[in-house]
C-alpha cells in the first residue's frame, strides 16, 4: 500500500515538472519527462510494485533464492571437477587404455618429434646485370636453355 502510494506521488510530481517544462516551450524534454514520470504508475496498475514488494518482505522467496544460489553451486562445481578429471569414469578408463598404448603409431617409421626439415638457407640477392660474373656457373643454367632451343 505505502509502495503504490510513493509510486503515484512520484508520477504525479513528474507530470508537475513536465507541465512546467512544457509552458517554457521545451516540448521534446517534456514529453521525455511525462513518459518516465507515467512509468511508476504503470507499474504499479500491472501488479509489478505488488509482486516485487511480496519477493522482498517474505523470508521463504528469500529461502527459495538460497536454494536456487546453493543448487547453482554444486551444478558449476561438478562441472569444474568434471573438465579437471578427465570426464565420466569410463573416460577417464578409456583415456588410461589408451595411454599404455605406444606413442608412435605401428606404420610411423620415425617419432613425430624427431628432427625436422633443416631451416631454409637464406637467399642471396641477385646481381646487377651489367656486373661481371665471378664464376662460369652463373652462365649455365642460361646455357642449358639456349642449348634446349638450338641456339
Amino acid at each position: 500500500m505505502l509502495a503504490e502510494t510513493i509510486c503515484s506521488a512520484v508520477s504525479a510530481a513528474g507530470l508537475g515538472i513536465a507541465a512546467v517544462t512544457a509552458y517554457r516551450k521545451r516540448f521534446l524534454t517534456a514529453t521525455r519527462i511525462a513518459a518516465y514520470s507515467l512509468v511508476p504508475v504503470g507499474l504499479v496498475l500491472t501488479g509489478v510494485v505488488k509482486w516485487v514488494s511480496d519477493i522482498a518482505f517474505k523470508p521463504s522467496v528469500w529461502l527459495g533464492f538460497g536454494l536456487l544460489g546453493v543448487a547453482w553451486l554444486l551444478f558449476m562445481t561438478t562441472r569444474a571437477i568434471e573438465r579437471r578429471g578427465g570426464g565420466t569414469r569410463k573416460e577417464r578408463k578409456a583415456a588410461a587404455r589408451a595411454a599404455q598404448g605406444e606413442a608412435v603409431a605401428p606404420a610411423a617409421s620415425a617419432p613425430s618429434l624427431g628432427a625436422g626439415v633443416p631451416a631454409a638457407q637464406p637467399r642471396r640477392k641477385p646481381k646487377k646485370q651489367g656486373a661481371p660474373a665471378s664464376s662460369g656457373d652463373d652462365f649455365s643454367d642460361i646455357e642449358a636453355i639456349l642449348k634446349k632451343h638450338g641456339i
